[in-house]
């Protein structure tokens, strides 16, 4: 019962249990439209369809690539090529610098498939290209820099002009070999592997001209380039005069000299583009 000399009511009490109900959804004074929003957006017939196509047309484009992305990026294949460990990475090395006692050259071969290169030292891998030929463009900076010749466009010359005689090189052996009709298993990425091999001595070379001069450069870099012209001669005739003899192709015939002719020029010009790519960084 209400005091009679109470001026006005006290209605604190229905006011804060007014606030707390309005209070209760939000958890913070305010209103919880967040849910309310999502759900009706979830139940849009429009937006799920939306969200359907989107996932729908997402995975077909995925799809898409797996398929034809073997078709301009052989993946498969160059994860073949870098499938190499440390045991392989050391032995390769000392075979391209001393491979005069190494007796079997042939690629092993595992139902009709070669076994990886961690496997098989025979075997052409790319992992030893590559960071032999970033390796190269460092100490060539290196080189610069220490005869204060050093600029990024020069730097980017060498990489550019390596580059350009690896591919002209590809391109000139894939023609021979096309001019002879020599049938090989010997594909584009074998070359660019063996092509490659060559940037090893031409770091070994330019580290020992920086160390000792060009005397240090001449020895190592001579040394470099005969042991890769014995590897180039031992590895390729297996790829190119090998198939010869499995054909019945006589050993004396025109066609059998053109392969041997083929094969010497390409190991002969792996030390003349040795020097040539090195030769003025020493001084």
């Amino acid at each position: 019962m209400a005091d009679p000399h109470q001026l006005f009511d006290d209605t604190s009490s229905a006011q804060n249990r007014g606030y707390g109900a309005q209070r209760a959804p939000g958890g913070l004074g305010y209103p919880n439209t967040s849910a309310s929003a999502q759900a009706a957006f979830l139940a849009d017939p429009v937006s799920n369809m939306a969200m359907a196509y989107g996932s729908s047309l997402a995975a077909q484009g995925k799809e898409l690539v797996d398929k034809n992305i073997d078709r301009f990026i052989p993946v498969t294949k160059l994860k073949y090529y870098f499938a190499v460990d440390t045991v392989y990475v050391g032995k390769k090395l000392g075979l391209l610098v001393f491979p005069y006692l190494h007796q079997d050259w042939e690629v092993q071969y595992q139902q009709d498939t070669p076994v990886a290169p961690r496997f098989d030292i025979n075997a052409p891998d790319l992992y030893i290209p590559a960071m032999a030929f970033i390796t190269y463009i460092l100490v060539a900076g290196l080189a610069l820099g220490t005869q204060d010749r050093f600029s990024p466009d020069l730097l980017g010359l060498q990489a550019s002009s390596a580059l350009a005689w690896l591919a002209l090189e590809v391109l000139a052996i894939l023609l021979s070999l096309y001019l002879v009709t020599v049938n090989t298993d010997l594909t584009t990425i074998d070359l660019v592997a063996f092509l490659g091999y060559k940037y090893v001595g031409m770091i070994g070379g330019v580290l020992m001209g920086l160390l000792f001069g060009k005397t240090g450069y001449y020895l190592v870099l001579g040394w470099c380039c005969v042991s890769i012209f014995v590897f180039m001669i031992r590895t390729l005739r297996l790829k190119i005069l090998a198939e010869a003899a499995a054909e019945g192709v006589p050993v004396r015939g025109a066609r059998n000299q053109l392969r041997m002719y083929l094969t010497m020029a390409v190991a002969a010009a792996q030390p003349l583009l040795m020097y040539w790519l090195t030769f003025h960084l020493v001084r």
